[in-house]
């Protein structure tokens, strides 16, 4: 793992951020939650903090709540400082995973509570409690309980109750968790369309890399405490700064090795797996020990050996996943190394390319792997 948080270069050029957060360390006795982290997010912008569990992402976006105090460093909302702000104060809203809906109230006490809290009047409140669960396409269901609503449903109370006040960022801590695949699907682009409506900041924190990529324009990827990656989903996907990122998002094939030369714009690298050709990257010279990362949808399968493929691995095939749109196929080879490949499912009446125990050759272009040094 890299000993610092994400470089300079990985972060926009903000000049006047929503949210921003300077050198920012958050401890708990001797463990360290958040290790000196620096991040800009644009007015807005639809960002996501990506990673595994206790890897702080939540620890990040309470400090900007108000419910977490960093011990060093500044969070900036709309360029105030708010470590010294409660939460109560901030214009900042957060939705949670159990959506700390107040059962004993309606679906319309629930949206407008905040609002009575703040002195609203009774028409104001109504007027834009109305509003808010047309926004969530609630219109009827002022009058229920949390209990009559399905999972989805409760999400959209949350929701509308979290944006009844108008904050400048909206926090969302693992929102979607709760809910069906199908339902959890139909709400990402819900969620995104809705950000786009109301041109609010949103931030989300998800350890489901899928749902970030899908909704946020910029992703911050978190590892023990600290962003080790910045960047839109196709270059947190396919420019991984590091093994790590490689391994955590989606699947990958990764190959240790040494670069042996250099020809043109093509490195050479020997691995276990045989000598692989990749294209050249700046800074790595010859020696240099290095990882390979292939993704398995940029590997091509065949029964036979390609001619004059650079990039070309044998192996026999272990097993065969069919997911409809794609196959996924694990294979070993000759010295044990387990390799993954995909293919489309192109024509829903062919059989499979290949079966169980066949024989198989991979093979992809220079520029289809990332070089990798750790």
């Amino acid at each position: 793992m890299p000993d610092h948080p994400a470089e300079a270069s990985d972060r926009p050029s903000i000049t006047t951020p929503m949210v921003r957060f300077s050198g920012v360390t958050r401890r708990f006795g001797t463990f360290t939650a958040v290790d000196n982290v620096s991040l800009d997010v644009a007015r807005g912008e639809f960002f996501a903090l990506l990673g595994p569990s206790g890897c702080g992402k939540t620890t990040l976006l309470r400090m900007l709540a108000g419910f977490e105090v960093p011990d060093q460093g500044q969070v900036l909302l709309d360029g105030q400082n708010l470590v010294n702000v409660p939460p109560h104060e901030r214009p900042v809203n957060m939705m949670f995973q159990s959506y700390a809906l107040f059962p004993h109230l309606t679906v319309a006490g629930n949206v407008g509570f905040g609002l009575r809290q703040e002195g609203w009047t009774k028409s104001a409140i109504a007027a834009r409690v109305a509003e808010m669960l047309a926004l969530v396409k609630l219109e009827t269901f002022g009058h229920r309980k949390p209990h009559q609503l399905s999972g989805g449903q409760r999400q959209r109370v949350a929701l509308a109750r979290a944006l009844a006040k108008s904050p400048k960022a909206f926090l969302l801590d693992e929102p979607l968790g709760a809910l069906d695949k199908k339902l959890r699907d139909e709400t990402q682009f819900e969620l995104m369309g809705l950000q786009q409506r109301l041109g609010l900041t949103f931030i989300i924190v998800t350890h489901d890399q899928e749902e970030a990529m899908t909704m946020a324009g910029r992703i911050g990827v978190m590892h023990e405490g600290r962003l080790v990656q910045v960047g839109t989903p196709a270059e947190i996907y396919e420019e991984p700064k590091s093994r790590w990122v490689a391994e955590f998002i989606g699947e990958v094939n990764l190959f240790d090795g040494t670069i042996s030369g250099h020809h043109g714009g093509l490195a050479s690298v020997d691995t276990k797996a045989g000598r692989l050709v990749l294209a050249r990257k700046d800074g790595i010279e010859d020696g240099a020990r290095v990882t390979v990362a292939v993704r398995p949808e940029k590997i091509e399968i065949a029964r036979e050996p390609v001619p004059n493929a650079l990039n070309m691995l044998h192996g026999q095939v272990l097993d065969i996943a069919y997911l409809g749109d794609v196959s996924v196929y694990n294979l070993r080879d000759q010295h044990g190394m387990i390799l993954k490949a995909s293919a489309a499912n192109k024509d829903r009446r062919s059989s499979s390319l290949l079966h169980r125990g066949d024989d198989a050759w991979l093979t992809f272009p220079p520029e289809a792997g990332v070089l990798l040094r750790d």
